[in-house]
């Protein structure tokens, strides 16, 4: 019982950093791609938007900071304060994480260390709200 506490306890505190660890970076990305769309403030040129359907980082920029780093920090509240159902939005965010990278991958014709890592976040915060989920329905909460 003590041991399925601690794994419980240990699955949140993943959780939560991975998500903290993702909103930060989409905030402060999605936050610089408003404030200059044209990239210069990340060191990435608009060029890199050649197959993309945006001229600029501006509409990038506000679904990376509204729905990647304000919906990451409300899971990671939710996941603090375990609410009700903070394991179904940690599925939701991994969801929106992994179909943000794929679809940018699929946009710009790339794929890169930063990508390889996100996805491999999103798919350890699916695993992670699944564990929290079958703990819960066995009662070990």
């Amino acid at each position: 019982m003590k041991s399925d506490r601690l794994k419980n306890k240990l699955l949140r505190i993943g959780a939560i950093l991975m998500l903290l660890l993702i909103g930060i970076n989409a905030l402060v990305a999605g936050y610089l791609f408003i404030i200059d769309p044209t990239g210069h403030k990340m060191g990435i040129e608009l060029s890199y938007l050649q197959n993309a359907p945006f001229e600029t980082y501006l509409i990038p920029g506000l679904i990376l900071f509204i729905v990647i780093g304000c919906l990451s920090m409300f899971t990671a509240v939710c996941v603090w304060k375990k609410t009700e159902n903070h394991p179904y939005w940690i599925m939701l965010q991994s969801s929106l994480l992994s179909g943000w990278i794929l679809i940018q991958i699929i946009l710009v014709q790339d794929f890169n260390w930063l990508h390889a890592l996100m996805l491999l976040i999103s798919a350890l915060l699916w695993r992670c709200a699944e564990l929290m989920l079958k703990n819960h329905a066995a009662g070990n909460f």
